[in-house]
């Protein structure tokens, strides 16, 4: 099992020990998680080349245990992802297009690996993608999203809802389909902000 907290510690949660052998892992540079970490004033959750280390599990293998007054969710285009985060300290907790696709992606900085790197706890990543919208040169990786890395996503999608592991999910409310969270969609001219910073 992998403890998930917050950075001054008041959310915590938890991430089951099987999704530790199904899961992704993605370096990615895109637009919106850029801005993601710009909204949430949180560049250490960035690379040197504005990627993300993002985990993706299924919404089941994960538990919110304490804290749950401090989350809120944002959504950084009307039809962007939900990025939920802890509003004490702004760290970003896991993000989720909806309850229909059951997939959960964690930044990787907020799962405690004990000492370990993230390639000793979740393997290397299985790809580095968006490099179009890298702020350095990044060796290896691919412009958007490689058909190969697509076709693995999905077929992690179809087994954990085969499997029954789109819920519980910790975002959403299984009767409403809804986010159980306050939810904010960042302006026109907060957007432009966000990407003009980068």
């Amino acid at each position: 099992m992998v403890a998930l907290s917050c950075k001054c510690g008041k959310v915590r949660g938890t991430v089951d020990d099987a999704a530790l052998k199904d899961m992704n892992r993605v370096i990615c540079h895109c637009t919106g998680c850029q801005s993601f970490a710009r909204f949430l004033s949180r560049p250490d959750i960035l690379d040197h080349a504005g990627g993300s280390d993002i985990v993706q599990f299924a919404p089941a293998a994960v538990t919110i245990t304490q804290g749950e007054d401090r989350i809120a969710g944002v959504r950084i285009t009307k039809s962007g992802p939900y990025r939920f985060y802890a509003t004490c300290c702004n760290t970003p907790l896991g993000n989720s297009v909806s309850p229909a696709l059951p997939v959960i992606g964690i930044v990787a900085s907020t799962l405690d690996t004990k000492g370990q790197s993230n390639d000793e706890v979740f393997g290397p990543p299985d790809g580095i993608t968006n490099i179009e919208h890298a702020t350095a040169d990044v060796p290896g990786g691919a412009k958007g999203i490689p058909a190969g890395l697509i076709m693995r996503f999905l077929g992690r999608i179809a087994k954990w809802r085969f499997t029954g592991r789109g819920w519980p999910h910790p975002f959403f409310d299984k009767a409403t389909g809804k986010p159980r969270y306050p939810i904010a969609v960042v302006s026109e001219d907060q957007r432009e902000g966000l990407r003009a910073t980068g």
